[in-house]
Parts: structure tokens; C-alpha cells; sequence
């Protein structure tokens, strides 16, 4: 009986205090949000704007890399020492304008020989025909002494070569680069000295589908961005189209000439493009720059559905100032959020309140949140 008693005793106490758990759990301080809880973080304030369709050219899109119609890199042809430099770095230079003098005096002295080796045989070959007609000499003798002004004349001639090489000139009228040599350095054959480049026009590699094939030709014009001037297009035309299909990847390459007069588009550079095919304009859902963000290979923006941020992943198609066109991922109507997506608080789900730009930017952030 003490036994029972004992066990009931302990059990009414267990359920006491179950109960004032309960009780304290619903009271003041539990999750429900009273004065001794957390409060309830408040909606992130946000710039957003609802997407349109937008009439765009239609056409091909992809990306190249951007190229000098000509490249050079002056090497000399003989070796020397370096007596003058004509040019100044990153100038232009007109075509034949010397780059380089190296030091001419052994050249020259070899020259100056030969001039006077060829001036003997003329006049001893002059003699032997005067000579050879009086039948003073025989034939043989004039044949040899003619045979010796003719070695002369060759070595006159290659002196003469030796002599010109020592300067050497563009090619091309250009813009030289950056100079590894000075004024006094001994340079050897085929030793790298400048480059030189034509920018004006410049060119543009670049590769499409063989789908696309038969919608391009020679002389259709190409629009092309670079990072460096996102608010600028630059237009040319395809001036090459490579009659063989690359079979690893199916494409095609082609070769495009864009205008340059500025040099603002250097050799090298990261371009995308967007071929004109004549078939009009579609519309677009077109989404603002500012809103796309990028992991890795993946570009994606936030949208707001029901007060709410979602993160959409999103393929891009063509760009045009400000806007680049959602070719999959988003539709017209949607609400995305231009402004505060990158804030560190910003994730999948979390509360945000789109405000109109100026509205936003006077709201502070919420607890926790970094400005931009």
C-alpha cells in the first residue's frame, strides 16, 4: 500500500508541473511573441519592377573574343646594337616609318667594299671586251672577267640588304605597344622587340550553331557590347564565315570587322553579340541589369510572389542599354526586385516590402541587414 501510495504521489507531481510548462510556454515570455520573446523580424524593404514584354530585333546571339585585323611582332634580321628607337610607346606609326636603327658601321664599311670590288671588275670587264675584240685575249679570259663583275654586282647587292635591315619599319600603318629593348642593347635575330597592331578596323572571332548557319552570310551586320562600355553598341559586318563545321562542337566560326576609329576596343577583349536576321522584331520579357545576379555559371534574380522573395534562375538572350532579355525563367507580370536582393539577410522566403526608389532608400535596413 505505501508503495501505491508513493507511486500516485509522484505522478501528481509530473503532471503539475507539465502543466505549469504549458501554461508558462503560452504566457508573457513564450514563443508567441510577448514582452520576454523575440520580436518578429519587420519586411525588408526593397526596390522592385513589374516585367514587360518589349518589341526587340530578332536575331542570333552569342559571344566572341575580339582581335587586331593585323599583328606583328618586329623581330630584326640581324643582329646588332641598337643605336636609335624612332617611335614613342603606344603611338601610332604610319606604314615604312622606321621603329628601329641598329648600329650600320660594319655593314656599311662591307659596302664600301664591295662599291669598290664591283667598280674594278666593271673596268676590268670593260678592257677584257675591248681586248677580247681585238683578238688580244682569248674568250675564256673575257668570259671570266665578266663572270667576276657579275659576283660583284651580287655582292654589292646583298651589302646593300645587310645595310637596309638595320633599320626596320612597320609594316603596317598601327599602334605599337610596349618596347622590351633601349638605346644600346645588343638585339639578335629574331629577338622580340614591339608589337604592333592595326585596331581600325578591328576584328571579332566568334562561333554559332550550324542550326544557324543558313540564316548568316557575308556582310550582315553585328552588334556587339563589352563589359568595359556596357552602355555602348558597336556595329559591323561578318566578313568570313568558315566553310567547315567544327565536329566536336557543331558550330561554325565566323569572322566579323567592326568599325574602331576611337581604339576604344582593344585585341582580346570578352564580346557579346547579336546577329540581325531580318526577321523583324519580337517581344521580349526584358529584365534591368541591376537585377540579375550570378553563382558560378548560374544567373538568377529574386521575384516577389505574395510578399515573399523567390529565387528564379534565369537564361539571358539579348542586351540592349539597361536591360538584358530573360529568354527563359521569368514571364511579363512578374515583380523582381531591382534593388536590396543583394543584401546579406536576402534568401528564399524571406519577408520583403517592394517600395518605390526613393521610399526604400530612406527606410533603414532591417536588424541584421548591410546597406548597399
Amino acid at each position: 500500500m505505501r508503495r501505491i501510495a508513493a507511486a500516485t504521489l509522484i505522478v501528481s507531481v509530473l503532471a503539475a508541473l507539465a502543466a505549469c510548462g504549458q501554461k508558462g510556454a503560452a504566457g508573457p515570455g513564450g514563443p508567441g511573441g510577448g514582452p520576454g520573446g523575440p520580436p518578429k523580424m519587420p519586411p525588408l524593404p526593397v526596390e522592385a519592377v513589374t516585367l514587360k514584354a518589349q518589341p526587340v530585333a530578332a536575331g542570333v546571339q552569342t559571344v566572341g573574343s575580339l582581335r587586331a585585323q593585323e599583328s606583328v611582332v618586329v623581330r630584326p634580321e640581324v643582329a646588332g646594337r641598337i643605336s636609335r628607337i624612332h617611335f614613342t610607346e603606344g603611338g601610332r606609326v604610319a606604314q615604312g616609318t622606321p621603329l628601329f636603327t641598329l648600329d650600320a658601321s660594319l655593314g656599311q664599311a662591307s659596302l664600301n667594299e664591295a662599291n669598290a670590288n664591283l667598280e674594278n671588275s666593271r673596268r676590268a670587264a670593260e678592257r677584257a671586251q675591248q681586248l677580247v675584240a681585238q683578238k688580244l685575249i682569248s674568250q675564256a679570259d673575257y668570259d671570266k672577267a665578266r663572270a667576276q663583275y657579275g659576283v660583284d654586282q651580287a655582292r654589292v647587292a646583298t651589302a646593300r640588304t645587310m645595310v637596309a635591315k638595320m633599320t626596320l619599319r612597320a609594316p603596317f600603318t598601327g599602334q605599337v605597344g610596349l618596347r622590351g629593348v633601349s638605346v644600346g642593347d645588343y638585339v639578335n635575330v629574331g629577338q622580340d622587340l614591339v608589337t604592333l597592331v592595326r585596331l581600325d578596323p578591328i576584328e571579332v572571332d566568334f562561333s554559332a550553331p550550324d542550326s544557324a548557319i543558313a540564316q548568316m552570310h557575308a556582310g550582315q551586320t553585328i552588334n556587339l557590347t563589352v563589359d568595359a562600355y556596357p552602355d555602348r553598341t558597336f556595329t559591323g559586318k561578318v566578313v568570313a564565315i568558315d566553310p567547315v563545321i567544327d565536329p566536336s562542337s557543331r558550330s561554325a566560326k565566323l569572322r566579323a570587322q567592326i568599325p574602331n576609329p576611337d581604339g576604344a576596343l582593344k585585341p582580346g577583349q570578352f564580346a557579346r553579340l547579336q546577329l540581325e536576321t531580318g526577321g523583324g522584331k519580337v517581344d521580349a520579357v526584358m529584365v534591368p541589369e541591376q537585377a540579375l545576379m550570378q553563382d558560378g555559371d548560374v544567373r538568377y534574380v529574386y521575384t516577389i510572389i505574395a510578399g515573399k522573395a523567390k529565387r528564379v534562375e534565369v537564361k539571358t538572350g539579348v542586351r540592349v542599354p539597361g536591360l538584358v532579355q530573360a529568354v527563359s525563367g521569368l514571364k511579363a507580370g512578374d515583380v523582381v526586385i531591382t534593388a536590396g536582393q543583394t543584401k546579406p539577410i536576402m534568401h528564399e522566403g524571406l519577408d520583403v516590402k517592394a517600395l518605390p526608389a526613393e521610399a526604400s532608400a530612406a527606410v533603414p535596413a532591417a536588424s541584421g541587414a548591410k546597406q548597399d
